[in-house]
């Protein structure tokens, strides 16, 4: 079972950014998902959404993030994936958006306002970069839609915990591991399970029916504390890095128990 957790870029700076994902790769996590500031994400909660503010009042631009996962990437990062809107995409250019995410290092994108049954022009030009182009599915997703997006999709198929939007949560639903054996007769990609994991506790129940865990709002959280004058840059990204290895040691154990 892979650990993904996900970083917003530019916050609480672009330097900080590239600090946690040193780290975070440091802890042996399977891959990064890093997110591009948006002023109006359709999937995100409000520890998300708060994060893209910050980023954006900073003046974060879709080239630094390239220049830093560039730099990242030359180092030996863990792989790493862009969550982007596709209106950030296409204000770039597609062509030109998908060339410089290959050049910066970048192994795929998960692009959410991107319908899942209409991406397959999409996905055929990521794939002509070398990218892949990773999926999601909600656990309303209708069958025959799922079977569209399933087409699409390559890498990994991100499937939606809850009918809702990010955000960190005790429990997750019983009837998730139902939605994941259905979809597990349908494909081969792996299937990493987000929105609303948020810690080790909730791994063991995916047992046998997910192969991958992505944790967003409870890392965004810790960069929250940067607020309290008590609290410095070191400590945040120790804690941060304490956290993924708890995550890393509990994905391990389930899938050698498995």
């Amino acid at each position: 079972m892979a650990f993904m957790p996900f970083v917003t870029a530019g916050d609480p700076d672009i330097q900080m950014t590239g600090e946690l994902i040193q780290e975070l790769s440091r802890q042996k996590v399977d891959l990064i998902e890093v997110g591009f500031p948006y002023s109006d994400p359709i999937a995100d909660g409000p520890v998300i959404q708060a994060s893209y503010t910050r980023a954006l009042q900073k003046g974060i631009r879709v080239g630094d993030i390239f220049d830093m996962v560039s730099a990242q990437t030359k180092n030996g990062s863990a792989p790493l994936v862009a969550m982007v809107a596709y209106s950030l995409v296409f204000r770039v250019g597609v062509e030109r958006f998908l060339a410089d995410a290959k050049s910066a290092g970048f192994a795929g994108l998960i692009v959410p306002d991107l319908p899942g049954d209409e991406a397959s022009e999409f996905a055929e030009r990521t794939r002509q970069h070398g990218l892949d182009l990773v999926q999601l599915i909600a656990p309303t997703t209708p069958v025959h839609r799922a079977e569209k997006i399933i087409e699409a999709a390559s890498g990994f198929l991100y499937c939606i915990s809850i009918a809702g939007t990010t955000g960190a949560r005790d429990q997750l639903p019983p009837e998730l591991t139902e939605h994941l054996d259905r979809l597990r007769e349908k494909t081969d990609l792996p299937l990493a399970v987000g929105f609303g994991v948020s810690g080790p506790e909730q791994v063991d129940i995916l047992r046998g029916h997910a192969d991958g865990v992505i944790v967003g709002s409870r890392i965004v959280r810790y960069l929250e504390k940067l607020s309290d004058k008590f609290t410095s840059r070191d400590d945040v990204i120790r804690e941060v890095g304490e956290f993924a290895a708890g995550m890393v040691k509990a994905v391990r154990q389930v899938a050698s128990q498995a």
